[in-house]
């Protein structure tokens, strides 16, 4: 059974984080990496990650390890020597040498048996009724029911629950500087339409609307961002408005980050690239509708936040766009972000 209470800060070696995946969910996570370097000045702050996301954590000042866990790509390769080997280089990596803490800040089976494979003593994380999958729990030997609204203030109260003390007041995000493209424009408005699941997405033909109002009434061309390959998805939104004012932007990690500090604002929806202006304390609109943005939305004040006053909170992944995000009109887009573009 652990019982950390008897173990001084210094003598904390090795730590883990686990928070695997997605995009915005390692960008709300970030802080908590800066909280236990703060709690544990002294120890080896590892996160396990999928490999995809590794770039959003490159040359991170508060991780001194990256163990990159290729889930994805275990899922659909077949078995041969060649996976075999990387599978047993991941277990290597996570149990030697040992971690004396591990911290589950994601709460799924999967995410809590990484946890478990470090053999680490105090294995930290939420508890049953807060995790999205409870059978999580089984896997853990230290608990916490947090009190806090915000997942960031969750995740930076979970690592500070560690160290036996509370979270800092500075909320310290990091992000690494990106690598421009070199064919942005001077000025636009930034969007990433997709997000992790239909419902939370705001309709692709209200894009074409308001850009075709930033154009007309600012001159200023909508940027709109997508993984390479998936450029054809995104095509109705020309169709909306004058070629001159929309940019089909596809981007890796690194580019979208880019990207991201250089625009004049952004505009997004729940998903990762919204997470990521608001650690960058960029302006713009975050529109929201199923999912609630007291628990959910861009940490911090830069963006304004529009959602319907009758949306009803919900985390079921829906196949169809919710109702409360089509009722949040362009023309209502427009008008925020008009109050914010210089």
């Amino acid at each position: 059974m652990c019982s950390n209470s008897n173990s001084p800060v210094d003598s904390i070696k090795r730590i883990l984080m686990v928070r695997l995946g997605a995009m915005g969910d390692i960008i709300q996570t970030l802080p908590a990496a800066a909280e236990l370097k703060r709690c544990f000045p002294s120890a080896c702050v590892s996160w396990a990650v999928e490999e995809r996301w590794t770039a959003l954590l490159e040359e991170h000042p508060h991780v001194d390890e990256l163990i990159a866990i290729p889930l994805k790509r275990l899922r659909k390769t077949p078995l041969n020597s060649t996976v075999v080997q990387e599978f047993s280089a991941m277990l290597s990596a996570l149990s030697s040498p040992g971690f004396d803490l591990a911290i589950d800040f994601q709460g799924l089976i999967k995410s809590a048996m990484v946890a478990r494979l470090t053999h680490a003593a105090c294995i930290f994380g939420f508890e049953r009724n807060q995790l999205r999958e409870n059978l999580a729990a089984l896997f853990y030997n230290r608990f916490l029911f947090s009190t806090s609204t915000h997942v960031v203030d969750r995740y930076r109260e979970l690592a500070s629950f560690a160290a036996h003390t509370s979270p800092a007041p500075d909320v310290i995000f990091h992000l690494p500087n990106g690598i421009p493209k070199n064919d942005l424009p001077e000025r636009y408005v930034l969007v990433s339409p997709a997000a992790g699941w239909q419902s939370k997405q705001w309709p692709l033909e209200y894009y074409g609307e308001l850009a075709d109002l930033l154009w007309k009434n600012q001159g200023i061309p909508m940027l709109v961002d997508c993984v390479p390959g998936k450029e054809s998805a995104f095509e109705l939104i020309q169709t909306r408005t004058s070629a001159d004012a929309v940019v089909i932007h596809p981007s890796s990690i690194e580019q979208l980050i880019a990207a991201t500090r250089k625009a004049t604002a952004v505009v997004g929806v729940d998903s990762g690239p919204l997470h990521i202006a608001a650690a960058l304390e960029r302006p713009g609109v975050a529109i929201f509708g199923p999912t609630d943005p007291a628990r959910n939305g861009p940490y911090g004040s830069s963006l304004s936040v529009l959602r319907h006053e009758h949306a009803k909170t919900t985390y079921k992944r829906e196949t169809e766009i919710s109702a409360s995000m089509c009722a949040i009109s362009p023309q209502q887009v427009y008008e925020r972000l008009s109050e914010i573009i210089p």
